[in-house]
């Protein structure tokens, strides 16, 4: 049996981000569909709030839009494996109807499922005031 390879860092990075603005972009339409299509059914969210499935990602967009505006900025890749990367990076973002932004540091686990990549897990560690 051929070994498999991991994807090298210089590679993942960009493919990986990609993905992960998917998930913003769904956030900023409100768009369920695509939202849900990005997180693996058993995804794992663990937030400032707790812990959160893909149910519950997908239901924060019951309203509408959850983020109005965002940026990211300092990311970086960590493998994980022939098939998942650790992708690591700031986020800032505006939530509709607010002028003030947030920040965090947020951590998404991608897993290619043959077809493409998918988010398993992801971790917001709010920016730390002072």
């Amino acid at each position: 049996m051929p070994k498999q390879m991991s994807l090298p860092a210089s590679v993942a990075l960009p493919e990986i981000l990609d993905c992960e603005r998917l998930v913003w972009e769904a956030l900023i339409r409100g768009d369920q569909a695509a939202d849900a299509a990005a997180l693996h059914p058993e995804f794992l969210g663990v937030y400032p709030s707790g812990f959160a499935n893909r149910q519950d990602h997908v239901a924060q967009l019951d309203a509408g839009p959850s983020v109005a505006s965002y940026h990211l900025s300092d990311a970086r890749i960590l493998d994980l494996g022939p098939t998942c990367q650790c992708l690591s990076y700031r986020a800032r973002f505006t939530r509709p109807g607010c002028e003030h932004a947030e920040e965090m540091y947020v951590s998404s686990i991608w897993q290619w499922q043959g077809e493409g990549w998918i988010n398993i897990f992801s971790q917001d560690t709010p920016l730390a005031c002072g």
